[in-house]
Formats: structure tokens, sequence, C-alpha cells
């Protein structure tokens, strides 16, 4: 076929959206509550007595990180299963013999992973916005799109790569436990970098998930830990490379054509 499947496109891209969506109850509201019960603990536990970071009311402050956070856990969660379900039950053949070319199949798996991120992240931003003692009012909407879809990006090429190269549930369970997790909580959700002794400082500018929070947040309350260009230049830069290693990785049939 010449140009782009448009209609294989979408029939798998729907297929991976009605396949989450099914399951909303788990796949999309149960995140946005269990991230409303992170800050109700974690402003119990440490904003009190008017605690401030940035200027701004603590819980203000962890709201947007907790947003982009479930944001992109569930990109990573949504990318990492199709195919490797798929290598798993033996079904595998249904993502190879349609007339979809290795871009195609990528967008259609990467554009679901992307609209699950947003949709959760939509669900928490409402939830929090009908509780009272957080302000999540947007002030750079750019900001919380660009870096919401980024962010969204990166992890969705990351559970693609997982789920090309998992042969079982452990093999992902581990990257989440291990790499996701651990980036992800220590990225400044919760604290501001600035207050971190340099080594720290250095560290935490060597991990991408702290500038998706850093740029995020920006959106909500106009400050950043880190300039929004490098930030930006930074996300790009990942997003490219993540793309070419799972074009390449497709492409070759590692562990997914023998």
């Amino acid at each position: 076929m010449s140009g782009v499947n448009w209609g294989g496109l979408k029939t798998l891209y729907i297929k991976e959206v009605r396949r989450f969506f099914k399951v909303q109850m788990q796949t999309i509201w149960a995140p946005a509550i269990t991230t409303l019960l992170y800050l109700i603990i974690f402003t119990v536990a440490l904003g009190r007595e008017g605690k401030t970071v940035m200027g701004v009311p603590f819980a203000d402050f962890i709201a947007p990180g907790l947003i982009v956070m479930a944001m992109l856990q569930n990109s990573f969660a949504n990318s990492s299963f199709s195919l490797l379900v798929g290598k798993m039950q033996g079904t595998i053949v249904d993502y190879l013999m349609p007339p979809l070319s290795v871009g195609e199949l990528i967008a259609g798996l990467v554009g679901a992973a992307v609209t699950r991120a947003v949709l959760v992240g939509s669900a928490v931003w409402l939830v929090m916005l009908a509780w009272p003692s957080v302000s999540v009012t947007p002030v750079a909407p750019l900001s919380i799109l660009f870096f919401g879809v980024a962010g969204s990006l990166m992890l969705a090429f990351l559970g693609l790569m997982t789920s090309i190269w998992a042969d079982k549930f452990d093999h992902a369970a581990a990257v989440t436990n291990f790499v996701v997790a651990p980036l992800s909580l220590l990225s400044g959700t919760f604290y501001s970098v600035d207050a971190l002794a340099p080594t720290f400082q250095a560290i935490s500018h060597a991990n991408p998930f702290f500038y998706v929070i850093s740029g995020f947040r920006h959106g909500f309350l106009g400050e950043a830990d880190s300039p929004l260009m490098v930030g930006g230049a930074v996300l790009t830069a990942i997003n490219v490379a993540l793309f070419v290693a799972c074009y390449s990785l497709l492409r070759s049939g590692w562990k997914i054509k023998n």
C-alpha cells in the first residue's frame, strides 16, 4: 500500500482505546482516587502550619506533580500491555498481519497510551478541583499541554520497548517497580529540587521525569525548577531517540517474529 493506511491506523487506535475504556473504573478513575489519597496523606503529614514551597501552599505545590505522575505511570502501563499480552496469548499475529507499517503500528499503540494518560490526568484534575484545600487553576495552558503530552509520549515509547523485550508480566512489572516508580517519585514531585544539596540537584537534573514535572508544574504555578526551553529540548531529544529505538526493534522483529 502506498501512503498512510488511515483506515487501519484508526481501527488499531480505536481498538486500543476501547480495550482500556471497557474497564475505565480500573484504568481511569481508580488512579484518580489513588492520586487524591496521595495528596490528602502528604498534605496532612507535611502541609500543616501553613507550610509553603516556592511561595505557594504545599498542597498546591505537589498537586501538579501528582497529576502528571499519574499520567506517566498509566501511559507506560497501557503501552507495555498490548504486545506483551499478544505474545503470551498467541494473538501477536493480530498486530503483525494487518497491512500496517511499523510507523502506523507505533502511532496506534502510542496514541492510545497518550489518550489514556490524558484521560487519567483530566480525571485527577477534576477530582482535585473539587477538593477544597487545593488550587489547581491553570495559568499557562501551553506548558500543561506540551509537558503533559511530551512526558506521556516518553513513557508510551518506553512501555512499547518493554512490551517488545518482556516475555512475561513479571518483566514488565520489574521495569515499573525499579525504573518508572523510582524515577517518578524522585523527580521533585514532593519537594523542590533547589532545596537539595548540589550533588543531589545534579542527580535530579539527570532524571528526565524532573523536566516533565517541573514544566507541568509551571502550567499551574507559573514557576519551574528548571528553564522551560531546556526541559522542552531534553524531552524532545529523548522522544526522538525512543521512537527510533522502537522503530528499529519492531522493524527487526526482535522477540516478536521468532
